[in-house]
């Protein structure tokens, strides 16, 4: 008994304020933690979390959301600022050069020149087979359709091999 007082006085005599008031502020924040354990919505919750945690072990999801939550982590400590504002300058680029009355016309009559075309084939042929294409190819409208197909075709590959160079794309 006599060694447990003097180690008692020795711990008493070792401490100074600071060391006391760090203790108490410490067993208080500890006693917070514990009484809002005691809260049964706060009981319920530890218990779905450390079922779900259990259920992502069993099923090997908990190795790659702890991968994905590193991936995260590590794309967001590589990011600088001026990256971050490149990639909004882009995007507002491209939500301003996307979102214009031009384009939203361009959509709509191409939605509708498509919902047209799959209504005149649906109806069958008249005369199918080779004679019938011959036929058909011998009508203006489907030769006029075709040279604009072609030019088409042609401008679109001329620009991609523009921008493939690096060059800025060629106003026509």
């Amino acid at each position: 008994m006599d060694e447990l007082a003097q180690l008692v006085q020795g711990a008493r005599n070792a401490m100074c304020d600071s060391m006391v008031e760090r203790l108490a502020i410490t067993a208080g924040n500890s006693l917070e933690v514990l009484d809002k354990l005691n809260d049964p919505d706060v009981q319920a919750g530890v218990s779905a979390l450390l079922e779900g945690i259990g259920s992502l072990h069993r099923n090997g999801a908990l190795e790659t959301l702890l991968d994905a939550v590193q991936l995260i982590h590590g794309a967001r400590r590589a990011a600088s600022d001026s990256m971050i504002d490149r990639a909004f300058s882009f995007i507002e680029h491209m939500a301003n050069n996307l979102g214009t009355e031009d384009l939203a016309t361009l959509a709509y009559e191409a939605k509708g020149a498509m919902e047209d075309a799959i209504a005149e084939c649906s109806i069958p042929a008249a005369s199918p087979g080779l004679m019938g294409t011959i036929k058909m190819l011998s009508k203006p409208e489907t030769q006029e359709s075709l040279r604009f197909m072609l030019s088409f075709s042609c401008a679109l590959r001329r620009r991609a091999v523009v921008i493939g160079k690096g060059a800025p794309m060629a106003q026509e």
